[in-house]
């Protein structure tokens, strides 16, 4: 078929135009592709910089505090201030520091500047029953702080690596305040314990709630048989007599790497926190944290998509970006979550990271900020 040219006064328009008289049909053609492709790339490059021209800078981030100080924090347990008010962080111990007591570190500017607290216990008030059922124990893990009718209440982890013989311990305080007259940790004993070869959960990482109803739940577990919840009772904050663990949260299949739950209310729903893959291992830590949610406090817990976190749901909400390894650990208190994570900037120590976290319309917490989700955007 032979192309029809076009008319001289069409062709001396498009010549007065362009400044190229004479130019094919096929020419123009590739010059509205090669524009085509120019577009395209430049929508590309605002997409990498956080579409501010296109309405993203209404999306929900979180906002992360420029913390500073004392940041070598494992597993910490926040606990936000009122307004003038003093934060708090308990962590994981540290068998050099305090015999491995749960180490607690301060803020007075709003959870920004922390400073070395102490120990909650030191070589005379530690409880000595712990080493008897935990043989090998060297150091405390991941504490629980809570507070209910004026009273701190204090769970704490006893285990060893690789081993479910673990114990989780109470302690309670009339104050948190270390400078208080009345500060002083009493051993309340155990909590839930778990052991070899008759237990198919790991009695570690406490994380407890009230329910709208006024009950106290306990979330714990890591690996073996998953998350698990028990029904408590105040004011002893130890469980309900005749009350068993039920599976809350699980992977599918060996070795089951989920742990570190953290229960929260927010606008009618009960969400999940919990950790996922390996932690402690500096930057080769591949640690994440993910969440689902139940209007019932005891489930069904799901994803953002229906899947059921018994069947390995989960939303991702902190992964491995840039120098910020292994995310993890965390605990959430008055809208802020703590977590820790391995600065590949610090050879892989761990450090305390806290964010305000932002929700979606549809009521999923996030956990990335306005920076990292342009980071993300643009290596996806």
């Amino acid at each position: 078929m032979t192309r029809r040219p076009a008319a001289p006064a069409a062709a001396a328009t498009q010549a007065g135009a362009t400044g190229a008289a004479g130019r094919s049909p096929r020419r123009r053609r590739a010059v509205v592709a090669i524009s085509a492709v120019v577009a395209v790339a430049a929508v590309a490059a605002l997409a990498v910089v956080g579409l501010r021209w296109f309405g993203a800078d209404d999306a929900p981030a979180a906002t992360a505090l420029d913390v500073t100080g004392d940041l070598h924090t494992h597993d910490p347990a926040l606990v936000a201030g009122g307004e003038g008010e003093p934060w708090y962080v308990f962590s994981t111990g540290d068998v050099r520091v305090g015999l491995g007591s749960p180490q607690v570190r301060r803020s007075d500017d709003g959870g920004v500047t922390w400073e070395d607290a102490g120990t909650v216990w030191t070589a005379a008030t530690r409880p000595e029953w712990v080493y008897d059922l935990v043989p090998g124990v060297t150091n405390f893990w991941a504490p629980e702080v809570v507070e209910h009718d004026g009273t701190w209440y204090l769970y704490y982890a006893a285990s060893t690596f690789g081993s479910n013989t673990s114990v989780i311990g109470l302690m309670t305080n009339t104050t948190l305040d270390p400078d208080d007259p009345d500060y002083a940790w009493v051993d309340r004993g155990e909590v839930v314990r778990s052991t070899v070869g008759q237990d198919n959960f790991n009695a570690i990482d406490p994380a407890v709630i009230t329910a709208d109803d006024g009950t106290p739940w306990m979330a714990f577990g890591s690996f073996w048989g998953g998350i698990q919840l028990v029904e408590l009772s105040w004011p002893d904050g130890k469980p309900v007599a005749g009350s068993e663990p039920v599976t809350i949260a699980s992977r599918i299949g060996s070795p089951n790497a989920i742990e570190a739950p953290s229960l929260v209310e927010h606008d009618g729903w009960y969400y999940l926190f919990f950790s996922r893959d390996s932690c402690c291992q500096g930057t080769d830590s591949t640690y994440n944290v993910a969440v689902g949610r139940s209007r019932d406090i005891t489930g069904p817990y799901v994803d953002d998509q229906g899947r059921d976190l018994t069947a390995d749901g989960g939303l991702s909400l902190l992964t491995t970006l840039g120098d910020m390894v292994g995310p993890g650990g965390q605990s959430y208190s008055h809208g802020y979550l703590a977590f820790h994570y391995y600065d590949a900037t610090a050879g892989g120590d761990f450090r305390l990271e806290i964010r305000r976290l932002a929700w979606t319309d549809d009521g999923w917490p996030v956990a990335w900020t306005a920076g990292e989700l342009a980071q993300r955007a643009g290596s996806n």
